[in-house]
């Protein structure tokens, strides 16, 4: 008797372990880096028109909404200065939330094999834990255009402005340096 009481200890400290476990290393994903899509994650770029482009970025669940937007502006920025112009205006964008479920346990459905409390190993409950995670993906449609930026138009961006002012939130993937084309 003595022995089945151990059996069942151990198998729920095994299946508590390994719930953690399960938990942890969900939690423990990084933010997703500032870096071309890798994975499904990180940033693209579409050029539309000769002076139209669409930048996406999109980010894992550890990355947080305003961080997706961040990227996203300063991409738009990068690619304004690597196409040889000096500002952009956003003409459209959006920003999408995708919500998965994650879960910890033995079965999504409430059953699975186990000890049960009347001793000896049987089918019973098994208790599940299903947690939300949200990833973000920001995209926007810009124009890029010469010289300063159109006065009064809240969607006009400096390129230049915009690199030096977010730069120092940007967390970019290992090897990768951050490059801004000279003054013109």
């Amino acid at each position: 008797m003595a022995s089945d009481r151990n059996v069942r200890r151990r198998g729920a400290r095994m299946v508590a372990a390994g719930g953690l476990a399960l938990l942890l290393a969900a939690c423990a994903a990084d933010p997703t880096p500032y870096q071309p899509t890798a994975n499904g994650y990180g940033y693209t770029q579409q050029q539309i028109e000769s002076n139209r482009y669409r930048i996406t970025f999109a980010g894992n669940g550890s990355t947080p909404l305003d961080t997706v937007r961040n990227y996203m502006l300063y991409r738009a920025a990068e690619v304004t200065l690597e196409s040889g112009h000096d500002y952009f205006v956003v003409v459209d964008q959006n920003t999408e939330s995708t919500t998965t479920y994650r879960g910890t346990g033995s079965s999504p459905f409430g059953f699975g094999t186990g000890f049960r409390g009347g001793g000896g190993f049987g089918v019973g409950v098994s208790t599940f834990s299903a947690y939300p995670d949200d990833s973000y993906t920001s995209w926007a449609d810009i124009i890029v255009g010469d010289g300063a930026k159109p006065a009064g138009d809240l969607n006009a961006y400096d390129a230049r402005d915009v690199l030096a002012r977010l730069d120092p939130s940007i967390t970019r993937a290992p090897g990768t340096m951050r490059v801004i084309p000279p003054a013109q």
